[in-house]
């Protein structure tokens, strides 16, 4: 796996490379570190080296050292707020107090149903490499990747739109992402409560990952449904949940928008 260094637009893994954006580039504070630490060991962990790239030679070379210094910063606390992405028009990052998983309103049914989010492998009960070789994988991710249920940071768009481009199947543009946008069904986890959960990982990526299974009832803090979707979904609903849900109107611009009003709604 190569690590690239760089002023991104933001973090991601795409087709074996890890494009590690710095909130402060060609500075790189403890956490930005952690984190590298913390996606090697998981590389690692799962027989893939790394290596890392940086354009500015000094950077590398203070990365390289600091990175051996482990103890110190993988007890480096978690910002309130995380600069590295700054698209979000309202927060101009990622607020880390709760972290979101979102799904489509087809798959909601069945995880109301099952009473647990799943990982794809669990959920697709097929091998590993038929979901590598999927269109949908188009980051190339490898198998362990689909053992695992992802999250994102509370106030984050991007789940809501892999669901649309799953959807869509291809990239929304901006009229998808405004006035055809349709919203799916959000389960939020409070980040302090869910970082003990026995499966769970940090990859240096994403906020973190469960491996296998989160059951709703003992975890889930949450659950946003957007009004739409509420006579469709109610049903499917377990009554040990039916006080976490929160029908939610949208009467929004655009996906940021109902990012906004959503997490709005969560933290308070």
């Amino acid at each position: 796996m190569l690590i690239k260094i760089g002023d991104f637009e933001f973090t991601e893994v795409w087709d074996g490379v890890l494009y590690k954006k710095l909130s402060e580039y060609p500075k790189i504070s403890d956490w930005e570190i952690r984190n590298l630490i913390e996606f090697i060991d998981y590389e690692n962990s799962h027989g893939r080296d790394c290596k890392i790239e940086c354009d500015d030679d000094d950077l590398l070379k203070f990365i390289k050292t600091e990175i051996k210094n482990r103890e110190k910063y993988l007890a480096v606390p978690r910002p309130k707020l995380i600069t590295e992405c700054t698209a979000c028009p309202y927060r101009k990052g990622c607020v880390t107090d709760f972290v979101c998983h979102t799904t489509p309103i087809e798959n909601a049914k069945k995880i109301f149903e099952c009473g647990s989010l799943l990982s794809a492998l669990n959920v697709r009960k097929v091998p590993a490499q038929q979901l590598m070789s999927e269109s949908r994988n188009a980051a190339n991710d490898p198998a362990d990747y689909f053992e695992y249920i992802m999250f994102s940071w509370g106030n984050c768009q991007a789940g809501d739109r892999l669901v649309m481009e799953r959807a869509l199947n291809r990239f929304p543009n901006e009229n998808d992402l405004s006035v055809n946008f349709k919203p799916g069904v959000r389960f939020y986890f409070k980040y302090d409560e869910l970082e003990n959960h026995p499966n769970r990982v940090f990859d240096g990526v994403l906020p973190m990952k469960i491996k296998d299974e989160i059951r709703l009832c003992d975890w889930v803090y949450k659950i946003i449904i957007p009004t739409y979707a509420k006579s469709e979904l109610e049903r499917y609903i377990p009554d040990n949940l039916k006080d976490r849900v929160i029908y939610v109107t949208n009467d929004c611009k655009d996906i940021w928008d109902w990012s906004e009003k959503v997490y709005r709604l969560i933290e308070k």
